[in-house]
């Protein structure tokens, strides 16, 4: 059984002063003066099991993407605890595991010996990805050249086929192809049937309503409601109405 515990997580960056001229902020390196720190995220604690699909909402810089990142250890200077038991498939930035210069195919093995695959379990499963990204015609094409949804296609293919058991999304069906984004919430459905967490980040609260049993809203980095699906997404929208 997989789980996720997260236990007074807080995360800061240090804020820089954006307006400053050159010569104010070396006046402030002589002086000394301490460095601004903005919390990105503020003393959250939250627990994930196997079969809840969560949803994440809030406005921009709420903290949704800072808090999806902790989890996947993209931001490791963190206070408190995030302890996790099972396999982490994340998909956030898209592309950002691809190699511009390597073909689909190429990027296939990749990610697939990163993700902790075997090279024959990689092989087993190529042509899986290449259908169900649809890029059969592009596969041997360098990256570069495809499309942001190309690479949405592909990166998502990539992650779903090797089933994990928590999978991690961040505005992965942003891209507008409408017959993808079809057959993407359609495994999701059914890897969630057989197992696994899936923790969503979207701004689209009707894929969120299709596709979660449980809804985190975040605001200025704090979860400020977490309940079922409805009953969030109503209180969101109460907020902004």
């Amino acid at each position: 059984m997989s789980s996720i515990i997260i236990k007074n997580l807080s995360l800061s960056f240090e804020s820089h002063y954006v307006n400053d001229t050159f010569r104010e902020l070396f006046v402030r390196r002589l002086k000394k003066q301490p460095k601004l720190e903005k919390k990105i995220l503020k003393n959250i604690s939250l627990k994930f099991v196997t079969g809840e699909k969560i949803g994440i909402i809030g406005h921009n810089g709420a903290g949704k993407s800072s808090l999806l990142k902790a989890i996947c250890k993209i931001y490791e200077h963190y206070s408190g605890i995030i302890k996790i038991d099972g396999k982490v498939a994340p998909l956030l930035e898209i592309g950002a595991g691809f190699i511009a210069d390597l073909t689909g195919r190429e990027n296939i093995t990749l990610n697939g010996a990163i993700l902790g695959l075997a090279k024959k379990d990689i092989i087993n499963i190529e042509e899986e990805i290449i259908n169900f990204s649809g890029l059969s015609e592009s596969i041997d094409q360098p990256v570069k050249y495809y499309s942001t949804g190309m690479y949405t296609r592909l990166a998502f293919s990539i992650a779903t086929t090797i089933k994990p058991e928590i999978l991690i999304l961040d505005e992965v069906f942003s891209s507008g192809d409408l017959s993808f984004y079809r057959k993407g919430r359609a495994r999701i459905k059914k890897i969630m049937d057989t197992a696994g967490i899936l923790i969503c980040v979207s701004h689209d609260l009707s894929t969120i309503k299709a596709t979660c049993n449980r809804v985190i809203l975040m605001q200025n980095g704090a979860v400020i409601k977490d309940g079922p699906t409805d009953e969030v997404i109503k209180f969101y929208k109460s907020t902004i109405s």
